[in-house]
């Protein structure tokens, strides 16, 4: 049986699944994808998870899809869903994931492919020797309890006032770097006890710093306006709250397990359990979850503050005279309050980023290909909370490419595409192998073909530090 049992395809890039498709469901869902992308949706039942989160309760709109959708804890990767708290609206951990407010952030210099080529060795490896990453990575920060507190208040305004970034970073930053609602006395001591030694780190899994340039700028005026051009060296950093949004999001999945039963709230599947947002537990775990938020918006800005320092000392340079900027830094793997049409709605993005109309739209690729900027859409506000897809979204799992893949000809591959990789474990590395992902090119051809967003600029890999 093919998806044409379960999907309606409305155009080139949009299907519904209609809420007769599953009892229980109170709004449609509807995927962004194209022929291909919905064939291997379907296989892999991802779809499943877009119905299940249409039956929670206060829905409103659709259950949302992204083109990178594949399967999550809860909601997919690549959903979005917003709940309105007047009609019982919910809040679920499954809904932001473990993961919380893992974003991107990218840097723009002033500096040509042909200036960093001849220094780009010497570059990976400072680096890799700059940038704690790996598997319980460290930093060298001696965090008090007192500091950790402020972190999680008030993100990556700490980080500024304390001498790692200018208030410039903050003007780019999506909230400034801080959800103001944050409460530090709601995150667990063990959640603390994670978190105090990883501030400023990357942390494992897909997690990067990568050095780029610019090989297509396909909006000229846009490109201007933020300070791209073609030839241009980037710098992409991509990573979350480590282990202290990882707790929080354990310790809060047993709360709402509690909640669902407590408030009545029927589940479609036992990793959507939740909270009505009024509640106390909803409101608990969603000053917890900001907090996480603002800790992994100020580890962004850490690791950005020693990328440029690095920076200089490669290039013998201050990193004024270089140029080196940031365009913007956005969140994936969040809940905020919206107002969308008049309505107050808490919109849960799960491996999905903001796009909001003339918003800079930041969707890294595998380290084999590309990266792309876009610019947000009038057209993703009135169709989808203003969402648009966080990267290329998984093909394969990690244990299919570490059966698939060695790390020693995936190193030698991407030298030949002249891409320079460190990495703090082989195994990591080859299970972010760029053929365990989709291309990113087609998934961004999705968005920008239905409106969504509309490309920028891509950028393509120069060296990759991976966690």
């Amino acid at each position: 049986m093919g998806w044409g049992s379960a999907f309606k395809q409305l155009d080139e890039y949009r299907f519904l699944l209609p809420k007769t498709f599953q009892p229980g469901m109170r709004v449609d869902g509807l995927v962004y994808a194209d022929q291909a992308m919905i064939d291997h949706i379907f296989r892999e039942n991802a779809h499943l998870q877009v119905a299940n989160v249409a039956c929670l309760p206060g829905i409103v709109g659709k259950s949302l899809a992204m083109p990178d959708i594949h399967l999550g804890y809860g909601f997919a990767i690549g959903g979005v869903a917003a709940f309105n708290p007047k009609d019982d609206g919910i809040i679920s951990p499954g809904g932001v994931g473990y993961d919380i407010n893992c974003g991107v952030r990218v840097l723009r210099t002033d500096l040509e492919k042909k200036d960093v080529q001849p220094k780009l060795l010497d570059m990976v490896e400072a680096l890799a020797r700059n940038v704690p990453s790996g598997v319980g990575s460290e930093s060298e920060l001696a965090l008090s309890a007192k500091d950790l507190d402020k972190i999680l208040e008030t993100g990556s305004s700490w980080a500024v006032r304390n001498g790692y970034g200018t208030g410039d970073d903050l003007e780019h930053t999506e909230s400034s770097g801080c959800l103001d609602w944050a409460d530090a006395s709601l995150v667990s001591s063990h959640a603390k006890e994670r978190g105090a030694s990883q501030q400023g780190t990357l942390g494992s899994g897909n997690h990067f710093l990568e050095v780029q340039y610019i090989d297509e700028i396909y909006d000229d005026k846009k490109a201007q306006e933020w300070g791209l051009f073609a030839g241009q060296v980037t710098i992409m950093v991509h990573t979350g709250s480590r282990g202290l949004g990882h707790q929080v999001c354990t310790d809060y999945i047993k709360v709402m397990n509690r909640a669902a039963q407590k408030y009545g709230i029927k589940l479609p599947d036992r990793q959507l359990c939740c909270a009505p947002i009024s509640s106390p537990e909803g409101r608990d775990y969603f000053a917890a979850m900001a907090a996480a938020a603002n800790f992994a918006w100020c580890n962004r800005q850490m690791l950005m503050h020693w990328t440029r320092e690095t920076f200089s000392r490669v290039m013998g340079a201050s990193a004024e005279r270089l140029g080196i900027r940031l365009v913007y830094d956005v969140a994936h793997n969040i809940a905020k309050m919206e107002k969308h049409g008049g309505q107050a709605l808490c919109v849960h993005r799960k491996g999905a980023t903001r796009a909001f109309p003339d918003q800079p739209v930041l969707v890294p690729g595998d380290m084999g290909r590309y990266s792309f900027i876009l610019v947000g859409t009038e057209k993703a506000l009135q169709e989808t909370w203003g969402s648009v897809c966080h990267g290329a979204g998984r093909l394969m799992s990690r244990h299919e490419a570490s059966r698939r893949y060695s790390a020693s000809e995936l190193i030698s591959q991407l030298e030949g595409q002249g891409i320079l990789v460190r990495s703090a474990s082989r195994k990591g590395l080859v299970e972010e192998a760029p053929g365990a992902y989709k291309d990113v090119q087609n998934v961004v051809n999705v968005v920008h073909g239905s409106g969504l967003a509309k490309k920028v600029a891509r950028m393509r890999p120069l060296c990759v530090v991976k966690g």
